[in-house]
Protein backbone atom coordinates (compact mmCIF):
# COMPACT_ATOMS: atom_id res chain seq x y z
CA UNK A 1 0.00 0.00 0.00
CA UNK A 2 1.35 3.45 -0.82
CA UNK A 3 2.07 5.67 2.16
CA UNK A 4 -0.66 8.22 2.89
CA UNK A 5 0.19 11.84 2.10
CA UNK A 6 1.66 13.75 5.04
CA UNK A 7 -0.81 15.84 7.04
CA UNK A 8 -1.21 19.55 6.34
CA UNK A 9 -2.72 22.24 8.53
CA UNK A 10 -5.51 23.16 6.12
CA UNK A 11 -6.68 22.28 2.61
CA UNK A 12 -5.67 24.64 -0.16
CA UNK A 13 -8.04 27.48 -0.88
CA UNK A 14 -9.77 26.75 -4.20
CA UNK A 15 -8.67 29.04 -6.99
CA UNK A 16 -8.84 29.29 -10.73
CA UNK A 17 -5.91 27.71 -12.53
CA UNK A 18 -3.38 29.54 -14.71
CA UNK A 19 -0.15 28.59 -16.43
CA UNK A 20 3.24 30.27 -16.24
CA UNK A 21 4.86 28.49 -19.13
CA UNK A 22 4.99 24.84 -18.14
CA UNK A 23 4.24 25.53 -14.47
CA UNK A 24 0.68 25.41 -13.23
CA UNK A 25 -0.31 28.00 -10.65
CA UNK A 26 -3.43 27.61 -8.54
CA UNK A 27 -4.97 25.19 -6.09
CA UNK A 28 -4.81 22.28 -8.56
CA UNK A 29 -1.00 22.59 -8.72
CA UNK A 30 1.78 22.35 -6.13
CA UNK A 31 2.88 25.64 -4.59
CA UNK A 32 5.75 26.95 -6.70
CA UNK A 33 8.85 28.84 -5.62
CA UNK A 34 10.05 31.92 -7.44
CA UNK A 35 13.06 34.21 -7.32
CA UNK A 36 14.49 37.08 -9.33
CA UNK A 37 17.84 37.46 -11.06
CA UNK A 38 20.26 40.09 -9.78
CA UNK A 39 22.41 40.26 -12.90
CA UNK A 40 21.93 42.96 -15.54
CA UNK A 41 19.42 41.48 -17.96
CA UNK A 42 21.53 42.81 -20.81
CA UNK A 43 24.30 40.44 -19.70
CA UNK A 44 22.61 37.43 -21.22
CA UNK A 45 25.26 34.85 -20.31
CA UNK A 46 25.44 35.95 -16.66
CA UNK A 47 21.66 36.02 -16.40
CA UNK A 48 21.26 32.56 -17.89
CA UNK A 49 23.99 31.22 -15.61
CA UNK A 50 22.22 32.60 -12.56
CA UNK A 51 18.91 31.15 -13.77
CA UNK A 52 20.63 27.76 -14.11
CA UNK A 53 21.89 28.03 -10.52
CA UNK A 54 18.41 28.92 -9.31
CA UNK A 55 16.85 26.02 -11.21
CA UNK A 56 19.39 23.62 -9.71
CA UNK A 57 18.50 24.91 -6.23
CA UNK A 58 14.80 24.18 -6.83
CA UNK A 59 13.43 27.40 -8.31
CA UNK A 60 10.30 26.82 -10.42
CA UNK A 61 9.82 30.27 -11.99
CA UNK A 62 12.27 33.15 -12.39
CA UNK A 63 11.67 36.87 -12.83
CA UNK A 64 14.04 39.18 -14.73
CA UNK A 65 14.07 42.96 -14.70
CA UNK A 66 13.23 44.88 -17.85
CA UNK A 67 13.74 48.60 -17.15
CA UNK A 68 15.15 49.57 -20.58
CA UNK A 69 14.99 48.89 -24.30
CA UNK A 70 18.31 47.06 -24.12
CA UNK A 71 16.86 44.71 -21.49
CA UNK A 72 13.82 44.11 -23.67
CA UNK A 73 16.10 43.16 -26.57
CA UNK A 74 17.75 40.50 -24.39
CA UNK A 75 14.47 38.85 -23.40
CA UNK A 76 13.94 36.61 -26.48
CA UNK A 77 17.22 34.73 -25.96
CA UNK A 78 16.78 34.48 -22.20
CA UNK A 79 13.20 33.23 -22.51
CA UNK A 80 14.21 30.66 -25.12
CA UNK A 81 17.26 29.27 -23.33
CA UNK A 82 16.09 29.41 -19.72
CA UNK A 83 15.46 25.97 -18.17
CA UNK A 84 12.49 27.37 -16.21
CA UNK A 85 9.69 29.80 -17.17
CA UNK A 86 10.70 33.47 -17.28
CA UNK A 87 8.58 36.37 -16.03
CA UNK A 88 9.44 39.85 -17.28
CA UNK A 89 9.27 42.49 -14.56
CA UNK A 90 7.80 45.70 -15.98
CA UNK A 91 7.60 49.14 -14.39
CA UNK A 92 6.99 52.65 -15.70
CA UNK A 93 7.06 51.94 -19.46
CA UNK A 94 4.00 50.07 -20.77
CA UNK A 95 5.63 49.37 -24.15
CA UNK A 96 7.89 46.82 -22.47
CA UNK A 97 4.82 44.75 -21.56
CA UNK A 98 4.23 44.16 -25.27
CA UNK A 99 7.94 43.61 -25.87
CA UNK A 100 8.03 40.91 -23.20
CA UNK A 101 4.99 39.18 -24.66
CA UNK A 102 6.53 39.27 -28.13
CA UNK A 103 9.81 37.95 -26.69
CA UNK A 104 8.15 34.72 -25.60
CA UNK A 105 8.23 35.28 -21.85
CA UNK A 106 5.96 32.92 -19.95
CA UNK A 107 4.37 35.76 -17.99
CA UNK A 108 4.61 39.47 -17.32
CA UNK A 109 4.56 41.15 -13.93
CA UNK A 110 2.95 44.58 -14.06
CA UNK A 111 2.80 47.13 -11.26
CA UNK A 112 -0.28 49.26 -11.93
CA UNK A 113 0.82 51.87 -9.40
CA UNK A 114 3.82 53.00 -11.42
CA UNK A 115 2.95 52.34 -15.08
CA UNK A 116 1.73 55.46 -16.82
CA UNK A 117 -1.99 55.36 -17.63
CA UNK A 118 -2.01 51.61 -17.02
CA UNK A 119 -5.78 51.31 -16.66
CA UNK A 120 -6.28 52.81 -20.13
CA UNK A 121 -4.19 50.02 -21.67
CA UNK A 122 -5.67 46.97 -19.99
CA UNK A 123 -7.76 46.11 -23.06
CA UNK A 124 -4.72 46.05 -25.37
CA UNK A 125 -2.56 44.20 -22.83
CA UNK A 126 -5.29 41.62 -22.30
CA UNK A 127 -5.61 40.95 -26.02
CA UNK A 128 -1.86 40.69 -26.58
CA UNK A 129 -1.41 38.35 -23.62
CA UNK A 130 -4.39 36.18 -24.55
CA UNK A 131 -3.26 35.86 -28.17
CA UNK A 132 0.21 34.75 -27.03
CA UNK A 133 -0.96 32.49 -24.19
CA UNK A 134 0.92 34.61 -21.65
CA UNK A 135 -0.29 35.08 -18.08
CA UNK A 136 -0.05 38.24 -16.01
CA UNK A 137 0.82 39.00 -12.42
CA UNK A 138 -0.86 42.06 -11.00
CA UNK A 139 1.74 43.15 -8.49
CA UNK A 140 0.49 45.71 -5.98
CA UNK A 141 3.25 47.02 -3.70
CA UNK A 142 3.11 49.19 -0.61
CA UNK A 143 6.01 51.25 -1.94
CA UNK A 144 4.35 52.12 -5.25
CA UNK A 145 0.66 52.36 -4.50
CA UNK A 146 -1.52 54.54 -6.70
CA UNK A 147 -1.55 58.13 -5.41
CA UNK A 148 -5.34 58.19 -5.33
CA UNK A 149 -5.39 55.35 -2.84
CA UNK A 150 -2.65 56.89 -0.74
CA UNK A 151 -4.71 60.05 -0.56
CA UNK A 152 -7.79 58.06 0.41
CA UNK A 153 -6.21 55.87 3.12
CA UNK A 154 -3.30 58.07 4.19
CA UNK A 155 -0.79 55.23 3.87
CA UNK A 156 -0.52 51.79 2.23
CA UNK A 157 -2.90 49.91 4.51
CA UNK A 158 -4.11 46.39 3.88
CA UNK A 159 -7.42 47.85 2.72
CA UNK A 160 -5.65 50.12 0.23
CA UNK A 161 -3.63 47.25 -1.22
CA UNK A 162 -6.71 45.10 -1.62
CA UNK A 163 -8.77 47.88 -3.18
CA UNK A 164 -6.04 48.45 -5.77
CA UNK A 165 -5.76 44.74 -6.58
CA UNK A 166 -9.50 44.15 -6.86
CA UNK A 167 -9.91 47.17 -9.11
CA UNK A 168 -7.17 46.06 -11.49
CA UNK A 169 -8.52 42.51 -11.52
CA UNK A 170 -11.96 43.83 -12.48
CA UNK A 171 -10.47 45.69 -15.45
CA UNK A 172 -8.86 42.54 -16.84
CA UNK A 173 -12.02 40.52 -16.24
CA UNK A 174 -14.07 43.20 -17.95
CA UNK A 175 -12.12 42.33 -21.09
CA UNK A 176 -12.62 38.58 -20.50
CA UNK A 177 -9.00 38.01 -19.46
CA UNK A 178 -8.66 35.70 -16.47
CA UNK A 179 -5.14 34.29 -16.73
CA UNK A 180 -3.63 36.34 -13.94
CA UNK A 181 -2.50 35.99 -10.37
CA UNK A 182 -2.26 38.75 -7.79
CA UNK A 183 0.21 39.84 -5.15
CA UNK A 184 -0.31 42.50 -2.46
CA UNK A 185 3.12 42.91 -0.90
CA UNK A 186 4.06 44.91 2.17
CA UNK A 187 7.23 45.03 4.26
CA UNK A 188 5.23 44.51 7.47
CA UNK A 189 4.19 40.85 7.85
CA UNK A 190 1.08 41.79 9.86
CA UNK A 191 -0.22 44.16 7.18
CA UNK A 192 0.76 41.71 4.46
CA UNK A 193 -1.09 38.79 6.09
CA UNK A 194 -4.19 40.89 6.64
CA UNK A 195 -4.16 42.04 3.00
CA UNK A 196 -3.92 38.50 1.62
CA UNK A 197 -6.64 37.24 3.95
CA UNK A 198 -8.95 40.01 2.76
CA UNK A 199 -8.05 39.41 -0.88
CA UNK A 200 -8.67 35.67 -0.56
CA UNK A 201 -12.24 36.44 0.49
CA UNK A 202 -12.90 38.70 -2.50
CA UNK A 203 -12.28 36.29 -5.36
CA UNK A 204 -10.83 32.99 -6.56
CA UNK A 205 -7.64 34.45 -8.04
CA UNK A 206 -4.37 32.55 -7.55
CA UNK A 207 -2.20 34.46 -5.09
CA UNK A 208 1.55 35.05 -5.16
CA UNK A 209 2.88 35.54 -1.62
CA UNK A 210 5.68 37.90 -0.76
CA UNK A 211 6.93 40.16 2.02
CA UNK A 212 8.53 42.95 0.04
CA UNK A 213 11.85 44.45 1.16
CA UNK A 214 11.99 41.80 3.88
CA UNK A 215 15.60 42.68 4.70
CA UNK A 216 18.95 40.90 5.18
CA UNK A 217 19.05 37.12 5.24
CA UNK A 218 18.28 36.53 8.94
CA UNK A 219 15.57 39.18 9.32
CA UNK A 220 14.05 38.46 5.92
CA UNK A 221 13.90 34.75 6.62
CA UNK A 222 12.06 35.30 9.90
CA UNK A 223 9.60 37.80 8.43
CA UNK A 224 8.88 35.64 5.39
CA UNK A 225 8.53 32.41 7.37
CA UNK A 226 6.18 34.14 9.82
CA UNK A 227 3.96 35.66 7.15
CA UNK A 228 3.97 32.67 4.80
CA UNK A 229 3.34 30.26 7.67
CA UNK A 230 0.32 32.24 8.83
CA UNK A 231 -1.20 32.21 5.34
CA UNK A 232 -0.18 28.77 4.11
CA UNK A 233 -1.49 27.28 7.36
CA UNK A 234 -4.92 28.52 6.23
CA UNK A 235 -4.48 27.21 2.69
CA UNK A 236 -3.82 30.68 1.22
CA UNK A 237 -1.02 30.98 -1.34
CA UNK A 238 -0.21 29.37 -4.67
CA UNK A 239 3.31 30.58 -5.39
CA UNK A 240 5.90 32.29 -3.16
CA UNK A 241 8.98 34.46 -3.34
CA UNK A 242 11.20 35.02 -0.31
CA UNK A 243 12.71 38.49 -0.82
CA UNK A 244 16.14 38.67 0.81
CA UNK A 245 19.06 41.06 0.62
CA UNK A 246 21.17 38.03 -0.19
CA UNK A 247 22.12 35.93 -3.24
CA UNK A 248 18.89 34.69 -4.88
CA UNK A 249 19.79 31.02 -4.35
CA UNK A 250 19.37 31.70 -0.63
CA UNK A 251 15.77 32.72 -1.34
CA UNK A 252 15.14 29.30 -2.87
CA UNK A 253 16.66 27.50 0.10
CA UNK A 254 14.45 29.39 2.54
CA UNK A 255 11.32 29.00 0.42
CA UNK A 256 11.93 25.29 0.00
CA UNK A 257 12.40 24.82 3.72
CA UNK A 258 9.21 26.74 4.52
CA UNK A 259 7.15 24.53 2.22
CA UNK A 260 8.81 21.33 3.41
CA UNK A 261 8.24 22.29 7.05
CA UNK A 262 4.50 22.61 6.35
CA UNK A 263 4.39 19.35 4.34
CA UNK A 264 3.54 21.39 1.24
CA UNK A 265 6.57 20.06 -0.64
CA UNK A 266 8.11 16.59 -0.24
CA UNK A 267 10.76 16.61 2.46
CA UNK A 268 14.33 15.76 1.52
CA UNK A 269 17.24 15.91 3.94
CA UNK A 270 16.13 16.96 7.43
CA UNK A 271 18.56 17.42 10.29
CA UNK A 272 17.00 17.03 13.74
CA UNK A 273 19.45 18.41 16.30
CA UNK A 274 19.12 19.54 19.89
CA UNK A 275 19.84 23.14 20.94
CA UNK A 276 22.35 21.86 23.50
CA UNK A 277 22.22 22.58 27.21
CA UNK A 278 24.12 21.92 30.41
CA UNK A 279 23.44 18.19 30.03
CA UNK A 280 25.32 17.93 26.73
CA UNK A 281 28.60 16.04 26.92
CA UNK A 282 29.65 16.56 23.29
CA UNK A 283 29.95 19.58 21.00
CA UNK A 284 26.48 19.41 19.45
CA UNK A 285 26.88 22.64 17.44
CA UNK A 286 29.95 21.38 15.60
CA UNK A 287 28.46 17.91 15.09
CA UNK A 288 25.26 19.31 13.57
CA UNK A 289 27.11 21.76 11.30
CA UNK A 290 29.54 19.12 10.04
CA UNK A 291 26.78 16.58 9.37
CA UNK A 292 24.68 19.19 7.55
CA UNK A 293 27.61 20.23 5.38
CA UNK A 294 28.61 16.64 4.67
CA UNK A 295 25.10 15.63 3.55
CA UNK A 296 24.03 18.74 1.63
CA UNK A 297 24.35 16.87 -1.67
CA UNK A 298 21.66 14.32 -0.78
CA UNK A 299 18.27 14.57 -2.47
CA UNK A 300 16.58 11.64 -0.70
CA UNK A 301 13.94 12.05 2.05
CA UNK A 302 16.26 11.30 4.96
CA UNK A 303 15.84 12.38 8.58
CA UNK A 304 19.09 12.48 10.56
CA UNK A 305 19.06 13.13 14.31
CA UNK A 306 22.13 14.64 15.99
CA UNK A 307 21.50 14.59 19.74
CA UNK A 308 23.78 15.59 22.57
CA UNK A 309 22.56 13.84 25.73
CA UNK A 310 20.72 10.80 27.05
CA UNK A 311 17.46 12.59 27.97
CA UNK A 312 15.87 13.04 24.54
CA UNK A 313 18.70 11.68 22.44
CA UNK A 314 17.83 7.98 22.23
CA UNK A 315 14.15 8.65 21.57
CA UNK A 316 14.82 11.17 18.78
CA UNK A 317 17.53 8.98 17.27
CA UNK A 318 15.16 6.01 17.18
CA UNK A 319 12.46 8.05 15.43
CA UNK A 320 14.86 9.21 12.71
CA UNK A 321 16.11 7.19 9.74
CA UNK A 322 19.61 7.68 11.07
CA UNK A 323 20.78 9.24 14.29
CA UNK A 324 23.26 9.54 17.09
CA UNK A 325 22.67 9.82 20.83
CA UNK A 326 25.85 11.23 22.32
CA UNK A 327 27.31 11.24 25.82
CA UNK A 328 30.53 10.64 27.74
CA UNK A 329 32.63 11.30 24.66
CA UNK A 330 30.97 8.68 22.49
CA UNK A 331 27.86 8.17 20.42
CA UNK A 332 25.34 5.40 19.83
CA UNK A 333 24.53 5.20 16.12
CA UNK A 334 20.91 4.32 15.31
CA UNK A 335 19.60 3.13 11.92
CA UNK A 336 15.82 2.74 11.62
CA UNK A 337 15.49 2.69 15.40
CA UNK A 338 18.15 0.09 16.10
CA UNK A 339 21.61 0.67 17.61
CA UNK A 340 24.16 -0.60 15.11
CA UNK A 341 27.36 0.54 16.82
CA UNK A 342 28.91 2.80 19.42
CA UNK A 343 31.80 5.03 18.32
CA UNK A 344 34.06 7.60 19.97
CA UNK A 345 33.12 11.26 19.55
CA UNK A 346 35.80 11.90 16.94
CA UNK A 347 34.26 9.24 14.67
CA UNK A 348 30.61 10.28 14.99
CA UNK A 349 30.52 12.54 11.93
CA UNK A 350 32.48 10.13 9.77
CA UNK A 351 30.19 7.26 10.75
CA UNK A 352 26.98 9.22 10.20
CA UNK A 353 28.08 10.40 6.76
CA UNK A 354 29.02 6.87 5.72
CA UNK A 355 25.71 5.43 6.91
CA UNK A 356 23.70 8.24 5.32
CA UNK A 357 25.36 7.69 1.95
CA UNK A 358 24.84 3.94 2.25
CA UNK A 359 21.12 4.44 2.94
CA UNK A 360 20.85 6.89 0.03
CA UNK A 361 22.57 4.39 -2.27
CA UNK A 362 20.10 1.70 -1.24
CA UNK A 363 17.28 4.08 -2.08
CA UNK A 364 18.85 4.50 -5.52
CA UNK A 365 18.74 8.28 -5.36
CA UNK A 366 22.18 9.37 -4.20
CA UNK A 367 23.64 11.59 -6.94
CA UNK A 368 27.30 12.18 -7.48
CA UNK A 369 28.25 14.81 -4.90
CA UNK A 370 30.04 17.09 -7.35
CA UNK A 371 27.43 17.00 -10.08
CA UNK A 372 24.61 17.68 -7.65
CA UNK A 373 26.06 20.96 -6.45
CA UNK A 374 27.23 22.37 -9.76
CA UNK A 375 24.63 23.83 -12.13
CA UNK A 376 25.15 23.53 -15.86
CA UNK A 377 27.09 26.31 -17.52
CA UNK A 378 24.92 28.17 -20.02
CA UNK A 379 26.54 30.43 -22.59
CA UNK A 380 25.36 32.25 -25.65
CA UNK A 381 27.86 32.84 -28.41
Amino acid sequence: MPAPPPPVLAPRRKTRQIKVGSVGVGSDSPISIQSMTTTPTTDINATLQQIAELATAGCDIVRVACPSADDAEALPIIAKKSPIPVIADIHFQPRYVYAAIDAGCAAVRVNPGNIRKFDDQVKEISKAAADAGVSIRIGVNAGSLDKRLLDKYGKPTAEALVESAVWEASLFEEHDFHDFKISVKHHDPVVMVKAYEMLAERGDWPLHLGVTEAGPAFQGTIKSATAFGALLAKGIGDTIRVSLSAPPVEEIKVGTQILQSLNLRPRKLEIVSCPSCGRAQVDVYTLADEVTEGLKHLTVPLRVAVMGCIVNGPGEAREADLGVASGNGKGQIFVKGEVIKTVPEELIVETLLAEANRIADEMGENPDENSASAPPVVTVS
